[in-house]
């Protein structure tokens, strides 16, 4: 017991002071990158206000803490998401876990923006061309979780990041890691997590968007290409902490409740709490609320959340169908719904 608490308060040091130099986000607000790694899967989650750093379990813990994902009670799991995202953004998911019995359980997700077609625009034609682009905004992952004792769990993702906007691309890599520890102080029901996500090296787009006709000066030469090279961008790293109660009430109703702290390099800190209630392990019912104190009035537009559940075993397989609904300022609210398959 004393080994393994110190492992996590290690962990927890190392991780701070990896993200400390960023910490509150300050007046770094919104000049980061690679913004797509933010908006979040996982409907069970969604719906608990993204409080679940220390009780996401299975196939739904992979965004929240690829930890978590060790705990997984099937063979394997699919999992299908859709949500209507802001500005009539869609956004896909979908991940499969495979659990091997003595080396862990190995993931893989794939998360896309569906934007739709944008005009093309000059400054001599400013109502159009009659020419469009699709933006394309991919994330491929690949995890690792692995239960080291009952109580520790750890987690590791890699994120492919690829971007395209008309002529012009990027490309990079980030890591996710994470670390879960249950019954925390011998109390049962108590759980502790803790995420590092999104630590990666910067990123720059290219392409032939970025050449310009240009004249050089002084010279007697025609006008020619030129490039024009892009500053490079930070990812949006973070470090979560997290707390779970599960208290232990009879053999039909169950309560899970969860609270998280997340400190952001590029804005401020954010607080979730969140809850759900289960009626014969069949179903559930959930809500959230998330905040961020020193932008609430101006740069944090999330709120309540709430959504509902159906766990069924119909054939040998465990079906489970989710809905969140998540409020928005501004925009209309996002609507996520997920169905995921266990074998």
């Amino acid at each position: 017991m004393k080994i393994t608490f110190k492992f996590l308060i290690v962990a927890a040091i190392l991780l701070m002071g990896v993200d400390s130099m960023y910490a509150g986000g300050g007046v770094r607000n919104g000049t980061g990158g690679a913004t797509q790694l933010l908006i979040p899967v996982g409907t069970r989650g969604i719906a608990m206000g993204g409080a679940n750093v220390a009780t996401a379990t299975g196939i739904e813990a992979l965004f929240w803490n690829p930890a978590g994902a060790a705990e997984m009670n099937n063979s394997a799991t699919l999992l299908f998401s859709h949500m209507n995202y802001i500005a009539d953004i869609g956004v896909e998911y979908g991940a499969v876990s495979a659990n091997f019995e003595g080396f862990g359980v190995i993931s893989l997700t794939i998360k896309s923006l569906a934007i739709g077609s944008i005009d093309v625009t000059t400054v001599d034609q400013p109502d159009g061309t009659g020419q469009t682009f699709t933006p394309q905004m991919l994330t491929a992952g690949a995890s690792y979780s692995r239960q080291l004792t009952d109580r520790i769990a750890i987690g590791l993702t890699v994120n492919y990041i690829s971007e395209s906007i008309d002529q012009v691309s990027t490309t990079g890599f980030a890591l996710n890691a994470g670390v879960m520890y249950r019954d925390l102080g011998d109390i049962s029901g108590l759980s502790f997590g803790l995420v590092l996500k999104n630590l990666g090296p910067q990123m720059s787009y290219s392409g032939p968007g970025m050449l310009v006709k240009a004249s050089p000066s002084g010279l007697d030469r025609p006008p020619s290409y030129y490039s024009i090279n892009t500053a490079a961008f930070d990812l949006p790293s973070s470090f979560e902490l997290g707390l779970g109660y599960n208290p232990v009430l009879d053999d039909m109703n169950a309560l899970q409740v969860s609270a998280s702290f997340q400190n952001n390099n590029f804005s401020g800190d954010v607080y979730n709490v969140g809850a759900e209630y289960g009626y014969n392990k069949m179903f559930f019912v959930r809500g959230g609320y998330a905040m961020s104190p020193k932008n609430q009035d101006v740069n944090y537009i999330y709120g309540l959340t709430a959504g509902a559940g159906i766990d069924y075993m119909m054939g040998g397989v465990d079906l489970k169908v989710d809905y969140a609904y998540r409020a928005v300022k501004y925009f209309g609210g996002n609507h996520i719904f997920s169905v995921s398959l266990g074998f």
